[in-house]
């Protein structure tokens, strides 16, 4: 029998090498789900301190922020049932429970009352949602955006986004944005961080989901359908700004808006998120910061409900500690907000996270305010919840088992995918 050229040889061995390591990761972080599952299973939990909803001036409107998710849904249905004109309703998850029913009903009952309502939610998300729920009446416009939304062009990055905004604006006088989506769960047992807006800057807001419907539309709706036309203003609002993330055509401001924030600082730099898995250069302008004395820190869940990817965000905590950045880890129930203020003077809140997906995939939409009053509220909050936190120290990371180490390794490869 003859023997198969080397080249053919090498290239057969790497391509199972290469399957056999991409098997094994697949496999662990399969196993690590199923695990994390059950052991989920019928565990509420633990009641976690909370601020209350925070109303201040900025600029010629206010802000509201929301850190428990009952005091936010009483607002936002308050809003809608109130509603005279029209209602833009956008959310990624939107839960056929209690919860989702309740803002299920009020959107109807607004229609029938002769509001104009425009609904938004993300297919992939509501799957497992009953199909029945998803069933709306006729005097409601309803843009289901897509499991699959590439077509025939799978080859194409920017048709794979998740819609990931979470936007409720109520006749041109108020809006909501923020970190929640819409179910029970969320109300009393999740963290989070929303915001309410009056002023020009919900204008903005209104822009931002007239414009993802009137790109959708066409491909998703009735050809008759009309696009959504807005009668805003063009005021700016000096000390807010909506940046959007569109990866239909490739803008991905937020980024940015954090890059710049954080070489900017001199004083503090307190982040809170869900999933932080960033890229090298997001971890290198975080140790920087904090290599010129900065006070670094980052608040995240110490247990999420994606144990995959807790595991791969610990990728970098090593580099960051040895530079002296902090983290805190939020006990017992799980922190979903996307935050941060810096020094006092500058605060965002929205729907992205600190990843691949959020920075440069997912449809997003963050609110960046420069403004003192809302930094000191930002900061208030931030601290409540480090009551509720461990912090992670040097010693304690240097001193994990091997089967976490190992765990970190075989997963590490996956970072760039989320």
């Amino acid at each position: 029998m003859s023997q198969r050229p080397l080249p053919e040889r090498l290239f057969r061995t790497l391509r199972r090498t290469v399957l056999t390591i991409f098997g094994i990761q697949i496999a662990l972080a399969v196993t690590l789900t199923l695990v994390d599952s059950y052991r989920r299973r019928n565990k509420k939990p633990k009641p976690f301190p909370v601020t209350p909803p925070i109303e201040v001036p900025v600029g010629d409107g206010t802000v509201t922020t929301y850190t428990y998710g009952q005091d936010l849904y009483d607002d936002m249905l308050a809003a809608i049932d109130g509603a005279q004109k029209q209602v833009l309703f956008e959310t990624y998850i939107w839960k056929g429970d209690e919860i989702g029913q309740k803002f299920k009903d009020a959107l109807i009952r607004a229609a029938d009352r002769g509001v104009a309502v425009h609904v938004i939610y993300d297919g992939f998300a509501n799957l497992v949602v009953p199909p029945t729920f998803k069933r709306f009446p006729s005097s409601i416009k309803v843009l289901r955006f897509p499991v699959y939304n590439a077509g025939l062009r799978f080859y194409n990055a920017r048709y794979w986004g998740r819609d990931h905004r979470k936007i409720l604006v109520v006749d041109d006088s108020v809006g909501f944005v923020g970190g929640y989506n819409i179910g029970t769960a969320y109300a009393t047992e999740w963290r989070d961080t929303h915001c309410r807006v009056t002023g020009p800057g919900v204008w903005d807001l209104q822009r931002a989901f007239a414009d993802f419907w009137n790109l959708h539309r066409e491909r998703r709706l009735r050809r008759s359908e009309r696009p959504l036309l807005l009668e805003t203003a063009s005021e700016w609002e000096p000390r807010m700004r909506f940046h959007r993330n569109d990866p239909t055509m490739w803008s991905f401001p937020i980024r940015s808006m954090y890059l710049e924030a954080i070489n900017r600082a001199t004083q503090n730099v307190w982040m809170t998120h869900a999933y932080f898995i960033p890229d090298p250069n997001f971890v290198d302008t975080l140790r920087e910061a904090a290599q010129r004395g900065v006070d670094v820190r980052i608040l995240l869940p110490r247990k999420s409900n994606h144990i995959v990817a807790d595991w791969i965000s610990r990728g970098y905590f090593g580099q960051m500690l040895d530079a002296g950045v902090r983290i805190f880890r939020f006990r017992d129930a799980m922190v979903h907000a996307k935050t941060a203020t810096i020094d006092g003077k500058w605060s965002t809140i929205g729907t992205a996270n600190v990843d691949r997906l959020s920075l440069q995939g997912n449809y997003e939409i963050n609110v960046e305010f420069i403004d003192g009053s809302l930094a000191s509220a930002m900061e208030k909050i931030y601290e409540v919840d480090l009551s509720n936190c461990a912090e992670l120290t040097t010693a304690e990371w240097e001193s994990r088992d091997i089967y976490r180490r190992f765990t970190e390794a075989v997963l590490a490869p996956l970072r760039p995918l989320l």
